[in-house]
């Protein structure tokens, strides 16, 4: 894991002057008061598309998708993430187009350069980040993209399919793979500095473009099983031409600064000193805080603090009195609340989370501070350390070894892999012990943890993908499991599989091209009130027909 605040000033400078946010596919703005990325040194480009990427990353998995995947609920502003109140407003994707525009001129610089390292970063991260935006969205502008420059014909550019975009990351990747499997003093021009994910070091590198083709193949691997097993195969058969990430500190990962808001850990109350604001709004999900507890997962005592107050049932009546830092309430006073807000009381002496989607969320477990986002001493508060700006574990996290193994071990599972399942289904719950500071826990855990199929495999990976939940959800979308529910209060009896096409941004600005894509998604029972196919509860292609997750 690296740290990066040897780069404060350049990172700082960068993110101000060269991240080009540009909401109109039609045109290019650039900022004309910064510095030209068409004339930058391209190495000056790099903390900008990584850091980029790594925030969205952060901002799905400790956002709205963390609601979605019952990793967290709010209890306060909490539409969006706790019942799924999207629209065609609520999810634009111009900030992953600004990120490619970086990325494809630093490609072409060097490609222009004759910089082999730098050209294979840049296929990984074009990769990575139009992976995301098929993954979100489905069919999106691809082949057409980012070649505004070259005249007007490619200012509303065509939806190319997401089956077409993820075959064209994973040849981008094989690409990367070729790029970055030279000796090491066959690369020139390398900045250790400005590689914030890895610090130059070209294996690194290469490991994390063969595991994101390792994630691309078993997206793919309902719809198009010959292609899946024959790449996943490929990769895992041959360690030596397709290296892996492996361990926990080969993670694809980069810190926080914590010097401004703009590059701080985002819940922090170090910037954010509202009583009522971001940190103070999270609470753990019941989901995942019961299926931890029932492991006894250590990992529980990294995510989330420890209730302040617990409750305890007593004898009598009208009781409601703090003893020994516990407060004893009669059953009278029980009912009387389960009356009034209709959820029930968790009785748990040291971790409580609100279940999923329901209306009293800031009103739970009998919190006497019955309003929006303030502390509830009866609930678990996210743990202390996500209350600063920067830390050892506050990570963007792109990619994991602990998810290649699961991967693996899915893959093995189904005959695709050489190796035993529950072999790599084990170094998985290794890696994400070590890269969560808990690695001395894991084998007295194991004996709780038994490898028992997919079900296990997906659960784990669930649990692994804490602060990187959109991962979750892509899985969850493929398999179905874990297996789900939601709450009274959300807005569809189902969770949703995509984001919403975004009418200003997207529909309104390349309307032919949007309302084709728009045709080729597949409704479902949940899509509800939404008045074309354009619904969060639509399918994209790579779940139709297949039947998950419903």
């Amino acid at each position: 894991m690296y740290r990066i605040k040897n780069s404060i000033n350049i990172v700082l400078t960068l993110v101000l002057t060269f991240f080009i946010s540009c909401k109109d596919l039609d045109e290019l703005n650039i900022n004309p008061n910064g510095v030209d990325p068409a004339t930058a040194d391209l190495n000056l480009l790099m903390p900008t598309f990584i850091t980029g990427i790594g925030q969205q990353v952060v901002s799905l998995g400790v956002g709205d998708i963390a609601g979605v995947m019952q990793h967290t609920q709010k209890d306060g502003w909490s539409g969006g993430h706790n019942d799924y109140d999207w629209d065609i407003d609520s999810k634009s994707w111009s900030g992953y187009y600004g990120i490619l525009r970086n990325i494809d001129e630093f490609h072409k610089k060097a490609i222009e350069g004759e910089y082999a390292f730098h050209e294979g970063v840049a296929l990984v991260m074009k990769a990575y980040t139009f992976g995301m935006i098929a993954d979100l969205w489905g069919d999106a502008p691809y082949s057409d993209a980012l070649k505004a420059e070259e005249g007007p014909e490619f200012f509303k550019p065509k939806y190319d399919s997401q089956r077409e975009i993820y075959l064209g990351i994973l040849a981008d990747l094989e690409s990367a793979n070729t790029l970055l499997s030279q000796s090491s003093g066959s690369y020139s021009n390398i900045s250790s500095t400005q590689d914030l994910l890895y610090k130059g070091d070209v294996t690194k590198w290469r490991k994390l473009a063969n595991s994101l083709a390792l994630r691309y193949y078993m997206r793919l691997s309902a719809k198009e099983p010959g292609i899946a097993q024959e790449g996943i195969g490929k990769i895992a058969s041959a360690p030596g031409t397709y290296p892996v990430l492996t361990q926990a500190s080969e993670d694809a990962t980069v810190g926080y600064i914590g010097s401004s808001p703009s590059d701080s850990w985002p819940t922090n109350t170090v910037y954010d000193t509202d009583p009522r604001g971001s940190y103070f709004r999270v609470k753990m999900c019941a989901t995942l805080v019961e299926a931890m507890q029932e492991l006894n997962d250590p990992r529980l005592g990294v995510y989330a603090n420890k209730i302040e107050i617990p409750l305890q049932k007593v004898e009598g009546e009208n009781i409601d009195r703090i003893v020994d830092g516990i407060r004893q309430i009669s059953q009278d006073i029980i009912d009387d609340y389960m009356q009034s807000w209709g959820v029930g009381v968790d009785f748990d002496p040291e971790y409580v989370g609100i279940p999923p989607s329901v209306y009293a969320a800031p009103q739970y477990n009998l919190n006497p501070n019955l309003d929006q986002a303030v502390y509830n001493p009866h609930c678990s508060q996210l743990n202390d350390m996500y209350k600063q700006t920067s830390g050892d574990l506050l990570l963007m996290r792109l990619m994991s070894a602990a998810e290649v193994h699961f991967i693996l071990a899915e893959a093995a599972l189904y005959g695709w892999a050489p190796g035993s399942p529950d072999e790599y289904y084990a170094a998985g719950i290794q890696q994400s012990f070590n890269a969560w500071g808990v690695g001395n826990a894991f084998s007295g855990y194991m004996g709780g943890a038994p490898y028992s199929g997919l079900e296990s495999i997906i659960q784990q990976k669930w649990i692994a993908s804490w602060t990187a939940a959109a991962e979750a959800w892509f899985d969850w979308r493929r398999t179905g499991l874990p297996e789900l529910q939601t709450g009274e209060s959300a807005r569809r009896q189902a969770l949703p599989l995509r984001f919403y096409y975004h009418f200003s941004d997207e529909i309104s600005k390349n309307t032919v091209n949007a309302e084709a894509a728009i045709k080729l998604l597949e409704s479902t029972q949940f899509k509800g009130a939404d008045p074309s196919n354009n619904s969060a509860w639509s399918k994209t292609w790579v779940l139709q027909g297949t039947g998950k997750p419903y």
